[in-house]
This record gives structure tokens, sequence and C-alpha cells, in this order.
């Protein structure tokens, strides 16, 4: 019987275009949240020298004007008076609401204008004070980043050294922090900012420290659990065997096993901080005006919505977008710094 071999293909060549071609199939919503995602920090970055316009001044000859896309509304009406001697069309249209042609006749029809048409200074349109609303939108990425940095880098160093104790000492140390971190699971997190704003005043400072409260639990629960499980692996009973002391093997042996779990947890809660925060803006509670923060130009809007949507639209856009993008890149980079979810795929 003649002997069968298995004749084997060599490896094929790195070919870039058939990896570009698979990356673009399987994530394509990860390039597009990436995207954007790099778009908000950099507007952020360089809020000042991309901004068309003073986030802080307005103009109210320009006040309620559309996006720049959006054209006039007109409409035919019957001139039944004349319009003041010496007024001019803009005055007319400020005063009125419309704009009649003086030059007409009584009884003749005429073009009225009931809202002027977008201008292309100002591409996302104005508020109700003229304040361009693209150049607020910019500024208002900036204080989300300062934001959610300063929370997630004070929560995330608290709640993960509070996780790292109270796994690794367990028992009392552990029973104890866990109900610290009920507790604060269990506060009404809008009233507990509300009383605050309240007592103290609406500041940066209180809109942070209110955030901090309630992100740092997140970090504290997930780390302890991460270090209930490593705490028990042999590099670190022959680290005590060894004479290691707490500190070392807490920031030295246990604290790298944890950090892929830190960052995806960082990952996802910055959107969370982001949407807090623009709650809290919203009711009064978060960063104080004339400051421009997404969650305070939504609130701005509100009573603006029939007539000039666009001024809690676009800030609202931001946020659903700039959210949706860290969910979905903060899942990928689960998927892929857990070994059990990357085995799955």
């Amino acid at each position: 019987m003649a002997n069968t071999v298995l004749a084997t293909r060599p490896p094929s060549a790195f070919n870039i275009t058939q990896w570009w071609r698979k990356l673009r199939r399987r994530h394509v919503f990860l390039g597009i949240s990436v995207f954007l995602l790099l778009l908000v920090a950099g507007t952020g970055i360089l809020a000042p020298l991309i901004a068309p316009h003073d986030p802080h001044k307005g103009n109210l000859a320009d006040q309620k004007l559309p996006p720049a896309w959006i054209g006039e509304r007109t409409t035919t009406k019957t001139v039944v008076e004349f319009p003041e001697p010496g007024l001019s069309h803009r005055q007319i249209s400020i005063s009125r609401a419309q704009r009649i042609d003086p030059n007409a006749a009584l009884g003749g029809e005429v073009q009225v204008i009931l809202r002027e048409g977008g201008n292309s200074r100002y591409l996302l349109g104005t508020d109700d004070l003229g304040r361009d609303i693209l150049s607020r939108i910019i500024y208002g990425a900036r204080i989300s980043l300062i934001i959610a940095g300063v929370t997630l880098g004070i929560g995330g160093a608290i709640g993960t050294g509070l996780g790292l104790i109270a796994g690794y000492f367990g028992r009392l140390v552990d029973e104890l922090l866990m109900r610290i971190v009920d507790i604060f699971l269990a506060l009404p997190l809008v009233l507990v900012a509300l009383v605050l704003v309240v007592a103290v005043g609406q500041s940066f400072f209180i809109t942070t420290m209110v955030l901090v409260l309630f992100i740092w639990v997140r970090f504290a629960r997930q780390i302890r659990g991460e270090v209930l499980q490593l705490k028990t692996m042999d590099y670190v009973s022959l680290a005590k065997v060894a004479g290691a002391s707490t500190p070392r093997i807490l920031f030295i042996h246990l604290f790298p096993g944890v950090i892929n779990t830190l960052i995806v947890v960082a990952t996802l809660q910055v959107s969370i901080v982001i949407l807090v925060e623009s709650t809290l803006s919203f009711l009064g509670a978060g960063v104080p005006p004339p400051t421009p923060a997404w969650g305070s130009m939504v609130a701005d809007g509100r009573d603006f919505l029939a007539d000039a949507w666009w001024i809690s639209t676009m800030p609202g856009v931001a946020i659903l977008l700039t959210v949706l993008s860290l969910n979905l890149f903060g899942d990928w980079l689960r998927d892929r710094l857990d070994p059990k979810l990357r085995q799955l795929n």
C-alpha cells in the first residue's frame, strides 16, 4: 500500500488589503465610534482654535437662527395695514415677527417671512441669546472631557485602592468596605446633588465631587471581585512565603492582574459620567452658567422646542453620539482584554 503524502500549503504572506477588508466588515461600527471619539477629543482640546465664535457672546439680532441648511418659512397674507413710517425691513420683522413690503397696496397679497433661513456663519444655528450653538458644543466637549478625566482619576484611584484592600484582607475589612459601597449605591444621586447645590452653591467642584461619590463604588466592587480570585494564585502565596510586605503584594503582584479590568471599567464609566453630568446640568445642579455644558444647553432650549428645536436637539445629538461611541468602544475593549471572551470569538 503506497504511502499517502498530505500536501500542505505554505502560509501565505500578509496581505494588507485582505486584512483591511476583514477588519472593515467586522469592526465597521468600532471604526465609526473611534472616529467620533477622536473627533470629540480633538474638538475639546483645540476648542479655542477651531470654534468659529465666542461661546459666551451672542448677538440678539441673530437670535434663534436655524441651522445653515434650513431655509426661511414664508406665507402669503393680505395687507390690512401699512407699516409704520421709517421702519426698516429688519425692524418690522423684529417688532411683528413678519416682513411686509412697505410699497404693497392695501388689500394686496404679499409674501410674509415667518422665520428667517439659516446663515452660513452659524452652521448649527443660534440659541435664544444669539450665541453660536456649534461653538458652544465644541467648548461643551472640553467641559465633558475635563469632568470625566478628573472624576475617573480621583474616583478610579479611590475605588481601586479600596477594592484591593477589601479583596485582599477579606473578613471584617471586606464586610465593612462593602457595606459602605452598598450605602453609596443606595444614595439618590440627583437628590444629593440638588441638596449640595442649595447648601453650598453651584460650582464645578460640587459637580465633580458628586460624580466622584457616584463612580468610585463601581471601581471598588469590580476590583474587589478580581482580587478575591487573584489572591488564591500560587505566585501570591509564594510572595507571602518570601516575606513580601502587604503593600508590595497589593501593588506589585495583585494590581497588574487587575489592570485590564480597570481599563475596561474606566472606559465604560466615561459614558456614564458624561450622561450623569449632562443630567445634573439639565436640572440646574451641574456646571454653572454661562459655561457651555451639553446638559445645560439642552435645558436652555426646552422652552423653544416648537419654533427653535435645534437649540436642544444639537447638543442632545452630541451627547447621544458620544455615549454610544464610548459604549461600543468599551464593549470591544472588554472582548479584547478578557481572555474568556477572546476565546469565544
